[in-house]
């Protein structure tokens, strides 16, 4: 199957799925799954399990359970950061209240674990134990996340674990499950795993290089949302380690102000970034993890026509302009 085929249908099962009552818990999960995204968790699921299977039947609920958890964490994460809008529509939150959202999160985590526990019973185990340490994994690194706003020594080290969290192991989740389902070995499977890792890393990175240097048109979110929230992102952290003394108490008396012009503090952060180097540097860590990508997917012991699906996934992911 090629990829626009497997998007379409994770879009349709995701359209058949049915809740149960009250409407008042199931109908913002509903609205959730409504808005959009682009899918990549459950189509990366699918996409493994075609390379060593025909069949991706077995993979759709487990493909489903992942898509349904992401979005979990994002209702919660917009709950949790007071955000206004998801996908350019309003959070659910805000379309009903906090309290709603919260139980309406928990039933979504719910039904994520159901849908997992239809996996095929060969792998039943396996995939609820990889599935679970997962969660526990991105609670860690939404934690990690939350930390981090109080602190301006955040170093790389500690961002780049927090992204492997919070971020890289729902894909490396994802593409592992779909391998396990269609019969990979245990060193497929982890290749795969790895794979997703780098790629999630190499993913946000580029989202917090096209915070600031993207096309707004093409990226689809104003530049220096991050900049003016004060989220420790890799640039910021860079920026605040290669600093003079001078120019990292510029930063750290923006980061300290609570009333500013917004179109002034972008410019003074893009300006200190690009004296910095910060683009360069991110670029730079970007393609490191790129070429690990790369090097897992060359260790797969499958045919060249198994893999150009999932070539074509990573290219479209990891070249993304900035």
């Amino acid at each position: 199957m090629g990829f626009q085929e497997i998007i379409e249908r994770v879009e349709l099962e995701i359209s058949r799925l049915r809740f149960l009552r009250p409407d008042s818990l199931y109908a913002p999960i509903s609205y959730m799954l409504s808005i959009g995204g682009k899918r990549i968790r459950p189509a990366l699921t699918l996409v493994a399990c075609n390379i060593y299977s025909d069949s991706i039947e077995h993979a759709i609920a487990p493909a489903l359970s992942i898509e349904i958890f992401h979005n979990f964490t994002l209702m919660h994460d917009d709950l949790i950061d007071n955000s206004d809008k998801r996908r350019k529509k309003p959070t659910v939150h805000k379309v009903w209240n906090e309290k709603t959202a919260i139980l309406s999160g928990d039933a979504m985590l719910i039904t994520a674990y159901r849908l997992m526990a239809e996996s095929p019973s060969p792998h039943l185990k396996e995939l609820l134990d990889l599935f679970t340490v997962t969660a526990l994994e991105i609670c860690g690194g939404q934690q990690y996340d939350m930390d981090f706003e109080t602190r301006t020594d955040v170093t790389d080290e500690e961002y780049i674990e927090m992204i492997r969290l919070k971020t890289a192991v729902l894909l490396a989740c994802g593409l592992k499950t779909g391998a396990i389902v269609g019969g990979a070995s245990e060193e497929e499977a982890m290749h795969l795993y790895e794979l997703g890792v780098y790629m999630g890393l190499a993913y946000q990175l580029q989202d917090d290089l096209l915070d600031i240097y993207g096309d707004p048109n093409k990226f689809g979110k104003n530049v220096g949302g991050d900049i003016l929230s004060n989220k420790k992102t890799f640039l910021l952290i860079h920026a605040l380690k290669t600093a003079s003394p001078k120019q990292n108490k510029e930063i750290l008396s923006w980061l300290e102000k609570e009333q500013f012009n917004p179109s002034e503090k972008i410019r003074a952060f893009m300006s200190l970034y690009d004296s910095l180097g910060v683009k360069e540097a991110t670029m730079a860590k970007i393609d490191e993890y790129y070429q690990k990508v790369w090097e897992h997917l060359n260790q797969l012991q499958v045919s060249p026509r198994r893999l150009a699906v999932l070539k074509e996934v990573t290219e479209f992911l990891l070249q993304r302009q900035v």
